[in-house]
């Protein structure tokens, strides 16, 4: 299943993606905060603690013009129901929030990153697409993991 992009075409500030997965809110959120899940539809994480406040990174390998480093920290944490934090490369300052909502058949899962400047629509398009392709290995996660 594909996540459906809920963003408006004349959107550049905010990005939303929808996922009708067929997963429980308790295994959808392990692959959010699990470091070693994470790793593998994300990017690796270090320093990651579940507690409001606390900072941690995603470590890539550095690109040219990207040190390979996202640096985060905790704005929101409810278990198995929304996590949220910030996501700031170079000048980009955005917050990430993933909110799941239990359905009939699994979770109801939204993502939303924010805080896109108006000059920083490359950024934006760039994001919009690395969220469409990491959500994928998401739900193949999802449909591999215990």
């Amino acid at each position: 299943m594909k996540p459906i992009d809920k963003t408006a075409p004349s959107q550049h500030e905010s990005i939303s993606l929808e996922f009708d997965l067929h997963h429980s809110p308790a295994k959808v959120w392990r692959a959010l905060t699990d470091p070693v899940l994470l790793a593998e539809w994300l990017l690796p994480v270090v320093d990651l603690e579940l507690a409001p406040g606390a900072a941690f990174t995603f470590q890539a390998e550095p690109r040219p013009g990207w040190d390979g480093i996202v640096r985060c920290r905790f704005v929101e944490l409810e278990a198995e129901r929304k996590l949220s934090w910030t996501w700031v490369v170079g000048d980009i300052d955005t917050v990430v929030t993933f909110t799941l909502t239990p359905t009939e058949t699994g979770t109801l899962l939204t993502l939303v990153q924010t805080g896109f400047k108006p000059d920083q629509k490359q950024n934006f398009a760039g994001a919009r697409y690395g969220w469409k392709l990491m959500s994928e290995k998401l739900v193949d996660l999802l449909g591999r993991a215990a």
